[in-house]
């Protein structure tokens, strides 16, 4: 389909520039002009979220902007006038599961001929994605980036009233737009957006692509969010970044993200934490400050990706498996009772036997609570895409089943030394089948059902480990 007069489309290639031009911080650029204020007045709106935790947070903005439009939330996309689905590019199979979601999703107009499909997010910013879009799902009117959330209100006045079909994606390094409205999900945890952006542009992966260049909000603006978080009741909050390290550089804030740990620290909020870490730039300063703040949790998210040095370095990963095994180790022995978690992929180009075996003797090494593992997906438009993926689909799932085989071992090994003991919950809420088991997650972020009473989410209680399983424990408060 011929792009049409006010479209906006993705431009990969604009999408990887970077400049040294500081990025821009806006205070006052959303706006919601008078005539759109009350657009979604008797409308409801379903969102659908996908991928990872910057995905989430944006969405809670995209709903804060509904809300103010009036449109009231549903559960279920059957009720809805507007249903948008918030999407992740990292894998392909995420993107077919969109895919095939927006595609039966169709079927709701005929009860409501009306309805509004929007997709958003990650995907958005693929140039063959939003091809894909106007070609064969034409029933998808609203396309948008994560660039320009912030006109939410104007892209869908005019699918709304002018009838148009909106696709606005812009392709830049980005700003940081700090007068967003917010609906809060959760009641007692919270994510806060500390930087957004990535320049690491490791070979495999899109999301420098999708997300435009590092970019910090300033210190003050988070502290502040957080300082409001904890006057609000919250009792946990999660620092998000693509690569939190990076925080402050361009800003040039002296110690960064140790820096901006530690005066988050300082407000007493009862619990931070804080993904994702790259393990490229992963500070002294900020291990010492970890290890200084009870309230800072000992659990790291450390991707590693690999065991292989040849392999990390034609991943783009700027570190080797010694520097690796040697960053986990003085964080393991400079944070009490650290629990780690930890990225794999298998089945990147070219990826032998030998580099394969190298990657489980390192999990061997770390022992790690959990990982998240995968087989190599090529994303378009990045370089490892140009490389020939010459590893069989058999070889990719046979390595997978041997390396979720082996860290499963570890990760039951791990929550079986948890037997007995008393460790601190913070709740989430209650069992839908007996509301006298609860569910919560303790200082390491291990998974606790547990029986108690008069509790609500949000308490931070003590509970006795009854029973250990490899990705979950049972309990009974004490």
């Amino acid at each position: 389909m011929k792009q049409q007069p006010g479209w906006a489309l993705p431009d990969l290639r604009a999408a990887q520039k970077r400049t040294k031009t500081e990025s821009v911080i806006e205070r006052s650029l959303f706006q919601i002009p008078s005539e759109i204020k009350q657009l979604g007045q008797g409308k409801k709106y379903y969102l659908r979220t996908y991928g990872c935790q910057a995905n989430e947070r944006d969405s809670e903005t995209i709903a804060g902007i509904l809300e103010e439009l009036m449109f009231i939330p549903v559960n279920v996309p059957e009720e809805a006038d507007l249903v948008i689905l918030n999407t992740c590019a990292v894998r392909k199979n995420a993107e077919d599961k969109v895919l095939g979601e927006m595609g039966s999703l169709k079927r709701l107009q005929r009860d409501n001929p009306d309805v509004i499909f929007g997709l958003c997010g990650c995907m958005a910013q693929e140039e063959e994605v939003v091809n894909l879009l106007l070609e064969k799902y034409r029933h998808v009117k609203l396309i948008f980036g994560t660039h320009n959330i912030h006109r939410l209100p104007e892209l869908l006045y005019d699918v709304m009233l002018g009838g148009k079909r909106s696709v606005e994606v812009l392709s830049k390094e980005g700003e940081v737009i700090e007068n967003l409205p917010v609906k809060r999900f959760g009641k007692h945890k919270a994510w806060v957006n500390i930087m957004y952006g990535c320049d690491k542009f490791c070979t495999y992966c899109i999301v420098p692509y999708t997300r435009g260049k590092e970019r910090s909000r300033t210190m003050e603006d988070v502290l502040e969010e957080i300082r409001e978080l904890k006057n609000e009741g919250y009792k946990e909050v999660t620092l998000l970044g693509q690569n939190v390290n990076s925080y402050g550089k361009d800003l040039h804030i002296e110690k960064g993200f140790a820096a901006l740990l530690e005066e988050t620290a300082k407000i007493g909020i009862d619990r931070i934490r804080f993904t994702t870490s790259h393990p490229w730039d992963f500070s002294d300063e900020m291990i010492d400050v970890i290890a200084k703040y009870d309230n800072i949790m000992p659990f790291i998210h450390l991707p590693v990706q690999s065991g292989d040095s040849d392999m990390l370095k034609i991943m783009g990963r700027r570190y080797t498996r010694e520097e690796y095994l040697t960053l986990f180790h003085k964080i393991k022995d400079k944070v009490k009772n650290c629990a780690f978690s930890t990225d794999i992929i298998v089945g990147f180009p070219n990826e032998t036997e030998e580099q394969f075996q190298q990657t489980l003797s390192l999990v061997d090494e770390c022992k790690f609570d959990n990982a998240y593992t995968f087989i190599y997906s090529p994303r378009e438009g990045t370089p490892a895409a140009k490389m020939d993926d010459n590893v069989s689909l058999e070889v990719k799932q046979r390595r997978l089943a041997e390396l979720n085989e082996r860290w499963n071992v570890y990760a039951n090994e791990k929550n079986m030394a948890y037997q007995g003991q008393i460790v601190k919950v913070l709740v989430d809420g209650v069992s839908k089948k007996n509301k006298e088991v609860y569910s919560g997650y303790t200082e390491t972020n291990k998974l606790v059902n547990f029986s108690a009473t008069d509790v609500k989410p949000g308490d931070i209680v003590n509970v006795r480990i009854t029973a250990c399983k490899t990705f979950s424990l049972d309990g009974e408060m004490c």
